[in-house]
């Protein structure tokens, strides 16, 4: 493997696609850094177009044994030079091991298609404007954890291959199917037809969520962590959902609402009765 600068042009398209999601969706790719998410997404069978090593990746186990594994399938390494991973990646304490993935983004019918018709469908999560990486990433890994069908990220959410989601979740990136990209009018009307119920999940005032029916065929809708969901979204939904909590309590963020739920409703699945 001969070293990489910071001019080689493989090294500044690594660079771009960790900076800016513009450039993930014009290339439809994204980078995975780290030895766990890296074999995570060796697990998951991801399309992986490259690796990248740090100049001193022989003294890291982990990382030797993502190398031999990556030549045993003839998939591309490529080693930087001294320093060079500092500069390129996303981290303050970057990772000696970094991948470039293929995109992993479906559209809501191909979400849909895989299953027969008449086929039970699953509880999807749909986020609109939730802004916060560490937020996303977590909902993510909650929803890889607990089953769910599929997560649809809408336009004005934060890109789902942001580099600080995909570490967030943990590997989840590579299992839960993706949608990315679509209205929140367009999502709804699409999960309608397929016969989805649709429900707001809101701080006050809503159903308690284990009274509720969010088995099957369900759709819960996360807002933007500080705004909630806007008004003109929650008027298409078929009603709305609340986590009681005791008096003077600060609503909980998006990620913990999605973890309550998501188990609530594998519990559900696991027991029916």
């Amino acid at each position: 493997m001969g070293k990489l600068g910071t001019r080689d042009q493989r090294v500044q398209r690594l660079r771009r696609l960790l900076r800016r999601s513009s450039v993930r969706d014009s290339e439809r790719a994204f980078v995975a850094e780290g030895a766990k998410i890296v074999e995570a997404a060796m697990d998951a069978g991801a399309p992986i177009e490259s690796l990248f090593v740090a100049a001193d990746w022989r003294s890291s186990p982990a990382v030797s044994s993502i190398v031999d594994r990556a030549n045993g399938v003839g998939l591309q390494v490529f080693e930087l030079g001294p320093g060079i991973m500092e500069r390129v990646a996303d981290t303050v304490s970057p990772q000696p091991v970094c991948a470039v993935v293929g995109a992993l983004a479906l559209g809501l019918d191909e979400m849909m298609a895989p299953e027969a018709e008449g086929a039970e469908r699953g509880l999807v999560l749909v986020c609109v404007d939730v802004r916060d990486p560490g937020n996303l990433g977590a909902v993510l890994r909650i929803a890889g954890a607990t089953g769910v069908a599929g997560v649809i990220c809408c336009a004005g959410t934060v890109d789902p291959f942001n580099p600080k989601v995909v570490r967030s979740s943990a590997g989840a990136v590579f299992r839960v199917p993706i949608v990315a990209g679509v209205t929140p009018a367009e999502t709804l009307e699409r999960l309608k037809e397929f016969g989805y119920r649709c429900w707001a999940t809101v701080p006050r005032e809503g159903t308690d969520y284990a009274v509720a029916e969010i088995d099957g065929r369900t759709a819960l809708v996360l807002g933007n962590e500080g705004a909630g969901l806007p008004f003109e979204v929650v008027a298409r939904l078929d009603g709305s959902l609340t986590i009681p909590m005791e008096e003077g309590t600060e609503s909980l963020n998006v990620a913990m609402t999605a973890a309550v739920l998501c188990f609530d409703a594998a519990r559900r699945r696991r027991s029916p009765s």
